[in-house]
């Protein structure tokens, strides 16, 4: 694209040469030499300040909401951010790849790299990097598009109303999906009803002739369906529900809660043995498969690409503990029904079992009840042990009752458990990610050497 192209799309005051670029970039840090360094600012930073360092780093141009003279050209615009979301959405109008576009709250990582690893098997396959799944997030992914792609899979966060319509508006999906509807960014959404609503804002973006890949294990089912009538959609189920499209049957688990089952599609059923634990990995695998054929992946596609995944890091990983222990990573995130399906995993493995819990975050006025319901059922599972540490995680072990213990901070609960820890011992570690339980699985596995 030319900085011309850019003012085109997005308005503003253009001083200097109308130079061309073949990349974008909002961090001087990685920034590339030849880039459009496009300056973002927010409460707490202003990207314009950053302008001069991108041009000695070799950026050609940039973008900025304040009027600066430089050795580069400069396209002076009202908005950034939303100039940076209509230059993805340029590139994803140039491309010809099919675009498979989820949110949810809870597995949307999860299943983005298991159709990944679907679609590898058919192409060339772009997917949303780590957790670049917002307003910035949305619009980087999609302006790596290149020609030879043919696939990409594109993650959609929200913490409120309006995000998911902003950023689906960029991808222009042919196939959408929401994992889930549960209680995560309560402070944002304000109830369950808010967050589906929000989630649903997904519905909206879908292309002419696109398909909604549609969970009727979820609650809010129904409402999508009403929804979405009208239109095109598919449907899916990990537990029982015959009327599905894509349903999941004779459903087995191993000594690690690893399971094989088979996948009955609208062409065919195939047998499938996913190498990661719990119920839920089941419900990703099956909301995976459906959204990949979908896309136009074969059966055999699908059983290649979910047999060779792979945890992904901080999300029920199992780790090797110290003195012969087990260690379930699953420090990345935490909310109220995966801390539940994590305790499910916890409760299905041999020996002692422990929960390690820290605080999960952005519950609002639900954050006490919440914590404590999670102690309680531990107790509920027959987890022998449940220690925690954060100020809301105390509720928890109040919830779990005498064999819970409260600590004022993660070093403190590593010295406890440190001693404790023998072969047939699992433990379950799992918290928000500011609550850093992932210190806590340094500790305790060979990486705390």
């Amino acid at each position: 694209m030319s900085l011309q192209d850019v003012q085109a799309l997005s308005g503003g005051e253009l001083a200097g040469a109308n130079v061309r670029f073949a990349q974008v970039s909002t961090d001087t840090r990685t920034l590339q030499p030849g880039s459009l360094f496009v300056a973002i600012s927010g409460e707490n930073f202003n990207g314009n300040r950053f302008v001069e360092k991108a041009a000695e780093k070799g950026a050609v141009a940039a973008v900025t909401t304040e009027k600066m003279k430089l050795s580069i050209p400069v396209l002076q615009v009202e908005n950034s951010r939303l100039t940076l979301g209509k230059l993805g959405m340029r590139n994803r109008e140039l491309s010809k790849a099919r675009i498979a576009a989820l949110t949810g709250s809870q597995g949307k990582t999860t299943v983005k790299e298991m159709i990944a690893a679907i679609l590898e098997n058919c192409g060339k396959v772009l997917k949303t990097r780590g957790n670049l799944n917002n307003d910035l997030g949305v619009p980087l992914t999609l302006l790596e598009l290149e020609a030879e792609h043919e696939y990409a899979v594109v993650e959609l966060g929200a913490n409120a109303p309006g995000e998911i319509a902003y950023t689906s508006a960029f991808v222009k999906p042919h196939v959408v999906h929401i994992t889930n509807v549960a209680a995560t960014h309560l402070e944002g959404f304000g109830d369950l009803d808010g967050v589906n609503r929000s989630k649903s804002e997904i519905w909206k973006s879908l292309t002419e002739g696109g398909i909604a890949v549609i969970n009727l294990d979820d609650a809010y089912a129904g409402d999508w369906l009403e929804q979405l009538k009208g239109k095109n959609f598919v449907t899916v189920s990990a537990l029982g529900k015959t009327t599905a499209d894509y349903q999941v049957a004779d459903l087995k688990f191993d000594a690690v809660m690893h399971s094989s089952f088979s996948l009955l599609t609208p062409e065919s059923s195939l047998q499938v043995k996913l190498p990661l634990p719990g119920q839920h990995n089941v419900a990703n695998a099956a909301a995976a498969a459906a959204i990949s054929m979908q896309l136009g992946a074969s059966p055999e596609a699908v059983r290649q690409g979910l047999e060779s995944m792979q945890s992904v890091p901080g999300r029920m990983c199992l780790a090797n503990g110290r003195n012969k222990s087990v260690i379930i990573d699953d420090s990345y995130n935490a909310s109220p029904s995966s801390f539940r399906a994590a305790i499910d995993v916890l409760a299905g493995q041999l020996g002692t079992k422990i929960v390690a819990m820290g605080d999960m975050g952005e519950l609002g006025i639900s954050a006490e009840e919440a914590h404590r319901e999670i102690g309680t059922y531990a107790a509920e599972k027959g987890i022998e042990f449940f220690f925690a540490v954060g100020p809301l995680s105390g509720f928890a072990v109040k919830g779990f009752g005498k064999a819970g213990r409260h600590f004022t901070d993660i070093e403190k609960l590593a010295e406890h458990l440190l001693p404790l820890l023998k072969p047939e011992m699992t433990i379950l570690v799992k918290g928000s990610r500011s609550s850093g339980m992932d210190r806590l699985v340094r500790h305790l596995t060979q990486e705390g050497d």
